[in-house]
């Protein structure tokens, strides 16, 4: 996931471009920024479905942007999938 805009100020920091890289069912620390837990366990439902092998047309397939729970300062992260 990759940091696509931040309105106000992310209280973990978050800024334009960061990273999170997850590798199932790790997050690969050398290649992300800060962690927010509360971004994380919002967010969590919709990667453990993203790591599915799902038919294109599936609902989870058309997903390609999630956003942390704050209603005032909202991290909006851009979904990259990569097959390894």
């Amino acid at each position: 996931m990759e940091v696509k805009e931040v309105k106000g100020e992310c209280a973990a920091g978050y800024k334009v471009g960061d990273k999170l890289v997850i590798e199932e069912p790790s997050i690969i620390s050398s290649e992300s920024s800060n962690v927010c837990l509360y971004a994380l366990g919002a967010l969590l439902p919709y990667l453990t479905a993203l790591y599915r092998d799902t038919p294109e047309e599936d609902w989870i397939n058309q997903i390609d942007e999630l956003q942390c729970p704050d209603p005032i300062n909202t991290v909006k992260f851009r979904i990259l999938r990569q097959k390894i």
